[in-house]
């Protein structure tokens, strides 16, 4: 067994090799709570989801790190204009991020540091930096020297000439050069008191890209095996990180990053910034979370995903499907053998555990759930009950263990029925009878039948 990866810092695939035998350190840039989540959040940890779970399947132990950047220049506006404390706003959307990753069956990190908690940490860190000569001290504000750090740009293959020519940075009269980045911001007048702090060069508060790389460092040392985000993080926010961290310890500071692709809108990247993103709560609030998750698994990770209403409505179909198709392996099997001895099966979950080995491409591991799934619907009368224990456990495991798309239990697929009876009645009221009809077979097929009243409403009556 064999995992590849492609490795953003080297642009190609790699043998997947971590530091430790089967142990693996893993940073995920987390969310900044001053809004809610979106789909392009959402996307970003379902992704790094799927990774951990494929790392756990192929026994790997992994210690999962995933950040709040709870101290920022848009949790101070957010508490500005509710007139509340920075920490309460923050408070209310680390409430809405978990909310919404356990509705998206996201396994939890092992740990959620925040800025706040490791400002000595980081001014230590700056310390260093200063001390090495990597950074200089104007006016209360530290800066980091870019052209100090050879190996600048490496990770997003841009020169420090291209960064001239583009001026992407802006220039600031307490640099020394327009490419210098902040590690300390010097308190500004009006400032909460909340988000500011003691230190050798005044008051005021860390910069952005200096906090991941202190929270990395302490909690998962100055090696990671796997760091990631989204691809929007390339620069300069994982860019800044790599300088900072590896002229403060000499050493590479990850082995391998993983960036996903943006989720899209009309082709245009999905972002509060332009006004065209969807809160994940709005989304559920329409769609069942398993659906929004197996739709999110439609497009390889690194590849764009571009949002539609159509896009879901096919995930929805689908997975109603894949539902129907367990409900009758349910009724079908009462006790499930322990293990799969089937050669063919034994082939088809090697096959599927080998797409996900090839790069986590889960696209492809979808193909092998619907063969089996097709595999099964042929054989239902002519195979023994053995048989049909072994094709359940590995749709199972296919998707549970893997794909993290929860199975519908006893309760959870009584309220899908209440659902497939409020669409068909939608249905009725539209007089689309073919689809009409094709939902009431459906909840027969479920063991239930449909009692319509004259007055237009209907029950379910369990079948006898």
């Amino acid at each position: 067994m064999t995992i590849k990866i492609y490795n953003t810092l080297t642009n190609r695939k790699e043998e997947f090799k971590s530091q430790k035998e089967k142990f693996v350190s893993m940073y995920v840039c987390g969310i900044t709570p001053y809004d809610n989540m979106h789909l392009g959040h959402a996307r970003a940890y379902v992704v790094f989801d799927i990774i951990k779970r494929h790392l756990l399947r192929r026994g790997y132990k992994v210690r999962h790190i995933q950040n709040f950047t709870d101290v920022d220049d848009k949790i101070i506006k957010k508490s500005q204009e509710k007139n509340i404390l920075p920490s309460e706003v923050v408070q209310a959307y680390i409430k809405d991020y978990f909310d919404q990753a356990k509705k998206l069956n996201i396994l939890e990190a092992d740990k959620y540091p925040c800025v706040t908690q490791m400002i000595k940490e980081i001014i230590n860190f700056i310390k260093e930096l200063v001390n090495k000569g990597f950074a200089y001290e104007v006016n209360g504000g530290v800066y980091f020297s870019v052209e100090k750090f050879k190996d600048y740009g490496k990770l997003s293959k841009r020169s420090l000439i291209d960064l001239k020519i583009a001026a992407r940075v802006d220039m600031s009269s307490d640099k020394r050069s327009a490419f210098d980045f902040v590690l300390w911001k010097k308190m500004k007048e009006g400032e909460p008191h909340e988000v500011i702090w003691e230190s050798p060069w005044g008051k005021g508060r860390p910069g952005w890209h200096i906090e991941c790389s202190v929270m990395s460092s302490e909690l998962l040392g100055e090696t990671i095996d796997i760091h990631g985000g989204g691809q929007d993080l390339i620069f300069p926010h994982h860019e800044n990180e790599i300088a900072q961290s590896e002229a403060r310890s000499g050493k590479q500071f990850v082995k391998y990053w993983i960036h996903n692709g943006f989720v899209t809108i009309n082709k245009e990247k999905m972002s509060k910034s332009l006004n065209n993103s969807f809160s994940l709560e709005g989304i559920l609030k329409k769609y069942n979370s398993r659906i929004v998750r197996y739709y999110l698994l439609t497009q390889n990770y690194s590849s764009p995903l571009d949002f539609s209403k159509e896009g879901l409505e096919s995930a929805k179909n689908t997975l109603r499907g894949i539902d129907e198709f367990y409900s009758k392996l349910v009724n079908s099997v009462r006790e499930s053998v322990r293990e799969i001895t089937d050669k063919d099966l034994l082939i088809l979950q090697e096959n599927f555990l080998s797409f996900l080995d090839d790069n986590f491409n889960y696209p492809k591991a979808l193909y092998c759930l619907h063969k089996l799934k097709k595999i099964a619907l042929k054989e239902f009368l002519n195979v023994s009950v053995e048989r049909l224990s072994q094709l359940k456990i590995l749709f199972e495991d296919f998707i549970e263990t893997s794909l993290g798309i929860a199975l519908l239990k006893e309760q959870s697929r009584n309220l899908d029925l209440q659902d497939l009876l409020k669409e068909r009645k939608e249905k009725r009221n539209c007089k689309n009878w073919v689809e009409s009809d094709r939902l009431r077979k459906m909840i027969y097929e479920r063991g239930y039948k449909i009692v319509d009243n004259k007055d237009g409403s209907s029950i379910l009556v369990r079948r006898t």
